[in-house]
């Protein structure tokens, strides 16, 4: 691994990368620099590009709506510049696709990920996710919501600090009336339950322009550490279509989530992982702990002359916006351009209002004008400017001071509420003062402030500070109860980001499982091995079928006959049908081999037939869909159950369980019945058809067998030096002669099954 290097705005991180990036590129196996937005990744695909290009490199640029083919031909490239989510959701996609080629990545070698806290910290608390929908009744959120809207505060009970929300006495007991039921917690209520609560969270925790933004009639979530839109992504488990029932806007299918990864895990993928930040040391545990980097701190080409002023802190949102204002027109009655950051949509809004009121001419850039934001805060030094943005919304993009700006003082940012982090709230001080300009910080705050909300002190505080009414509060106590409060959140949200990390770790292993399995299947040209590995394991699970142990321990003799002819054979063998006198003289403990070595022989004696008639690929590509089909489907409704499980496992608290320990041993189960319901429905779907498919086969007499080809090829390899054995393949190409390693192959599948067999 890498490591992160920290350098403050302004410094020229951009321009720095280019050693690092072209030093990596030169081993030709890709290097990949992922951007915070599309914007940052377009301009310096283009900025930087013409330097590695006059290098002698080849750049690409990975955007969202770009086709299969043209994604390919960017990662194709020595380097590819892309978005952060883009990768992870062009990985997930590479792992559904039908065959080799449409592949676009071409493996994850080494990525420098700029603003890297932003990424593997700040987004690191939401996994990414490809859904696709499935029709459900809009009424069931609509209902809910009308339930919850009926609510009164004594219904229900609000956690602050966990942001937490559950029904009281009174709340279950009209809940029982609203749905017609005598007991709402019944098992049969449980969908009834998970709406309810759904509800409540969007109408009564989330707030709108905060967690999401309401554009052209849909939900967009926003991301709260910058202020942008989150493209692509959406609440899972029916809370987006809650959300949409509290707006009143059109209510979408709940999704089924198809794959997912977190940040943590995909960019761990990575042979080497470095970053670029202007704030990292304060998250350099985190860094270590999770992703093994260290964070170098590079000092600054000049001295740093911003003057961070002290906080100012009111007793009201009104008398804190009152002063805040004051001071805007104070400032800029000089003409000292102003930044003023703010965590919310909502409050840069209402702030817009109350400069309108003053005649004080502004800009606004929140998650609603993302498209613009680089042009909007570009123009944020120039005199007389007064720029309102969404927390940290611009980063990446350098605020350059206008003429005449550094003799009136340099930018002012001001800020109207802490932030989840400390470190966000440096990032914004930060917008001021680069290389050695002079500028201004201050923070304006109230006790009706979101941040202290988490922690119900406001009646607290409110009367132990009344006397100040709308004066500023004084006293170094109040500053210092702010940063607790938020050096808390800090460790929920680094509790959160762990939590999510934890659980997604039971399901990496089995993905990577999964994948390997899935990309060999890709891979191969003949599948015998893995369809006779799938056989292997069928045979094994035969004997303990429900129907066919009786209650006494016994076997059925004539339950297993028909159960095996009914799902291996059916009407298409008649004359390969299993008989109870072929099985009622064996050992129990000898059926599976049995068993393994009928459907083995079927499968051979078929196959052998469709090579004859030279329908080799076409069977090939039949096997490789039954088992991709099964191995996709299997798998979604593996990871479906995974998120059940995780969203439920909580409960095992209360009997005095490990929640953890109690989801990797269920997940582990879990993912081994996977693993035999795959084996078996692939084999039982497998059998149903191929007989049918030998019958279908045309002879083709022009096509050689592939037995005889590769008898030859052999004896030629034999016979033959390495090189002329290469010039001897390269000239039978074109009749896809090329020659079959076996031991690579047989050494990848003894690969897989040790692994599944540690994971078991």
């Amino acid at each position: 691994m890498g490591s992160v290097a920290e350098m403050k705005t302004g410094e020229g991180k951009t321009i720095t990368s280019i050693a690092p990036i072209y030093l990596n590129a030169l081993d030709e196996k890709g290097v990949i620099v992922s951007t915070v937005n599309e914007y940052l990744a377009e301009r310096d695909s283009q900025e930087m590009g013409e330097v590695f290009k006059w290098l002698g490199l080849t750049v690409g640029l990975n955007k969202v709506d770009m086709s299969p083919q043209l994604k390919k031909q960017a990662y194709a490239c020595d380097i590819t510049y892309s978005v952060h989510s883009e990768l992870g959701f062009d990985y997930l996609r590479d792992n559904t696709v039908r065959s080799i080629e449409e592949k676009v990545q071409r493996g994850l070698n080494y990525a420098l990920i700029d603003e890297v806290d932003s990424i593997l910290i700040d987004e690191a608390k939401t996994p990414l996710i490809i859904s696709g929908g499935e029709e459900n009744e809009s009424s069931l959120y609509t209902n809910a919501d009308l339930f919850v809207k009926s609510l009164t505060p004594s219904d229900y009970f609000i956690d602050q600090e966990t942001q937490g929300i559950s029904l009281s006495f009174n709340g279950v007991e009209k809940a029982n009336k609203w749905y017609k039921t005598d007991n709402l917690y019944k098992i049969e209520n449980t969908e009834i339950v998970h709406r309810i609560q759904n509800a409540l969270r969007a109408n009564l925790v989330m707030k709108k322009d905060f967690e999401y933004v309401v554009m052209n009639d849909k939900i967009e979530l926003v991301d709260q550490f910058t202020g942008r839109i989150m493209e692509g992504r959406s609440y899972s488990e029916g809370l987006q279509q809650a959300i949409q029932a509290k707006e009143n806007v059109k209510i979408e299918p709940e999704t089924k989530t198809i794959a997912t990864i977190t940040y943590q895990n995909f960019f761990r993928m990575f042979k080497k992982l470095s970053g670029m930040t202007g704030t990292g040391k304060t998250e350099e545990s985190e860094f270590i702990n999770t992703y093994n980097m260290r964070v170098n701190v590079i000092p600054t080409n000049k001295p740093i002359l911003r003057i961070d002023h002290e906080d100012q802190i009111y007793l009201t949102m009104n008398a804190k916006y009152k002063a805040l204002v004051e001071e805007i027109k104070r400032i800029h009655k000089k003409g000292q351009p102003i930044l003023v950051g703010t965590t919310q949509v909502e409050e840069s809004e209402y702030l817009h209002q109350l400069l309108v009121k003053e005649g004080l001419q502004h800009t606004v850039l929140n998650a609603k004008q993302n498209l613009a934001e680089a042009e909007i805060i570009k123009k944020a030094g120039v005199l007389n400017a007064i720029t309102i943005a969404t927390n940290m919304a611009g980063r990446g993009t350098d605020i350059k001071l206008g003429e005449g700006v550094k003799e009136v003082g340099g930018l002012f940012v001001l800020g109207t509420d802490k932030s989840e982090s400390r470190r966000i709230d440096n990032q914004l001080k930060g917008r001021a003062g680069r290389q050695g300009d002079v500028g201004e910080s201050k923070f304006f705050l109230s006790i009706e402030d979101r941040l202290i909300q988490r922690f119900s002190l406001q009646d607290k505080w409110k009367e132990i500070f009344k006397e100040f009414k709308e004066n500023k509060i004084t006293g170094g106590q109040i500053v210092k109860a702010f940063e607790r409060a938020q050096r808390k959140i800090e460790g929920f949200n680094y509790d959160s980001r762990k939590s999510v990390l934890n659980y997604d770790d039971v399901v990496r292993k089995q993905r990577e499982l999964l994948y390997k399995q899935r990309d060999l299947v890709l891979k191969l040209r003949y599948l015998s091995n893995i369809v006779k590995r799938m056989i292997s394991n069928v045979s094994k699970q035969i004997l303990f079928l429900s129907n066919v142990i009786q209650e006494n321990g016994s076997i059925s003799y004539d339950n297993l006959v028909n159960y095996f002819n009914e799902n291996f054979l059916k009407k298409d063998a008649q004359n390969l049908q299993l008989k109870k006198e072929d099985i009622i003289h064996f050992p129990v403990d000898a059926l599976p081999n049995f068993f393994k070595e009928k459907l083995n022989n079927i499968f051979d004696q078929q196959e052998k037939i469709i090579n004859e008639k030279g329908s080799t690929q076409a069977f090939q590509s039949f096997l490789r869909s039954i088992i991709l089909n099964k191995l996709d489907f299997y798998w979604q409704e593996h990871i479906n159950v995974m998120d059940k499980l995780r969203s439920s496992v909580h409960v095992v608290q209360y009997s005095q369980k490990n929640p953890y320990q109690i989801y990797t041993e269920e997940g582990s189960n879990k993912f081994n019945e996977m693993v035999d319901i795959i084996a078996w429905n692939t084999i039982s779907a497998i059998f149903t058809e191929i007989f049918t498919f030998t019958r279908e086969s045309k002879s083709q007499s022009d096509i050689v067998n592939p037995d005889l080809l590769q008898n030859i090829i052999t004896d030629k390899f034999n016979e033959m030096n390495q090189k002329d054995f290469v010039e001897f393949l390269e000239g039978k190409q074109s009749l896809d002669l090329k020659f079959e390693y076996q031991d690579p192959i047989q050494a990848e599948l003894i690969e897989l099954d040790l692994a599944i067999r540690n994971l078991k």
